[in-house]
């Protein structure tokens, strides 16, 4: 069985392995020991919280574990805020009208406008799977399980939240945004770039990013093509978060040119359909046939969320096998959280 939960303070190692596999343009998980140890220890924090006034600083990162071997193999986190202690930087594709009566020109041309707006809001991200892992409805129940979390504990998240996604590069690294825009002002390439941001280091990003509006027409086609795009990679897990009613609006990284899709956390539908009920420990195993359920406890530090099957909808109480109930460390008449893995079809 598949069980979502959060990153303990021994995984350090598991952590890496992961993250050794993301490949350029993943900078919130990256190969650096250092980083990914902090990265443990302020989620382990986080979780350890029991009240909070509202959201700030707390990092929350989930992983899947496959429960017949223990290993981690894959990655999901959610950000509280971000860029309340250091800037957080993107790209608005907005509009400039050039217009002449006397010449009868009347242009509109589309920009770059370097800005701040995401400041303070919650993020989703840090979604990575394992490629040999990536049947099942694993990679959904990695990103979903998020939402069931996010309906549990809405206190400790802004009301919008939002996620970068990754966008276009080659294997070698190479952003043909980057290439057309940032390397004229930084003199580094794309991967330095990304790495010194993975690392925290963003006050490079203000000192030399043009404050004022970059006309994208001065752009390669490449690089104006790749605006809002995600990577190939990346397709599935935008897939995922548009069903639950994220959109793009029109707000990209500064370096890659990756959508931002964002939602109101209670328009997101896993969130908005999710209930609770009563679990039910039955003797017998369920059938393991019909409609796919996401399934959560409703703790704090020991969350867990798992994917089950059913033949007829759940009502005020819902019946697990003890296999079930053990992973989501559950007793019998516990509240859990549920919601159907996909949206109903009209």
């Amino acid at each position: 069985m598949m069980v979502i939960r959060p990153i303990a303070k021994s995984e350090l190692d598991s952590l890496y392995q992961l993250a050794d596999k993301t490949g350029v343009g993943f900078t919130s998980l990256v190969p650096d020991e250092t980083i990914l140890k902090n990265k443990i220890e302020v989620s382990n924090q986080s979780f350890a919280k029991e009240t909070i006034e509202g959201p700030t600083d707390e990092s929350y990162l989930f992983v899947l574990e496959d429960t017949e071997t223990g290993a981690i193999v894959g990655t999901s986190g959610l950000l509280a805020t971000v860029g309340l202690d250091e800037p957080f930087y993107s790209y608005h594709l907005g509009k400039l009208v050039h217009s002449s009566r006397e010449l009868g020109v009347h242009n509109i041309m589309p920009t770059l406008v370097l800005n701040n707006d995401y400041t303070g809001l919650s993020e989703i991200c840090t979604l990575f799977l394992e490629e040999s892992y990536r049947h099942s409805k694993n990679g959904q129940l990695l990103s979903k399980a998020r939402f069931l979390f996010l309906a549990q504990f809405p206190e400790r998240f802004t009301n919008k939240i939002f996620a970068e996604m990754r966008g276009v590069s080659d294997d070698e690294g190479r952003s043909p945004l980057w290439e057309s825009l940032g390397r004229h002002f930084f003199s580094l390439d794309f991967k330095k770039a990304d790495e010194l941001t993975a690392l925290g280091s963003k006050q490079f990003i203000a000192e030399l990013m043009p404050s004022n509006p970059v006309y994208t027409a001065f752009l390669s086609q490449e690089a104006q093509d790749c605006l809002g795009q995600v990577h190939q990679k990346t397709a599935p897990a935008l897939r995922l978060l548009q069903q639950e009613g994220f959109c793009y609006e029109n707000y990209v990284d500064i370096f890659d040119g990756g959508p931002t899709v964002e939602a109101h956390v209670p328009n997101i539908r896993a969130v908005r359909e999710s209930r609770l009920c009563l679990a039910t420990i039955a003797d017998e195993t369920p059938e393991k046939e019909g409609t796919y359920y996401l399934v959560s406890n409703s703790k704090l530090a020991d969350f867990r969320c798992i994917l089950i099957q059913r033949n007829s909808t759940p009502g005020s109480t819902l019946t697990l096998s003890q296999e079930e109930a053990e992973h989501l460390c559950v007793n019998n008449k516990e509240a859990v959280r549920i919601v159907e893995l996909s949206a109903a079809k009209p």
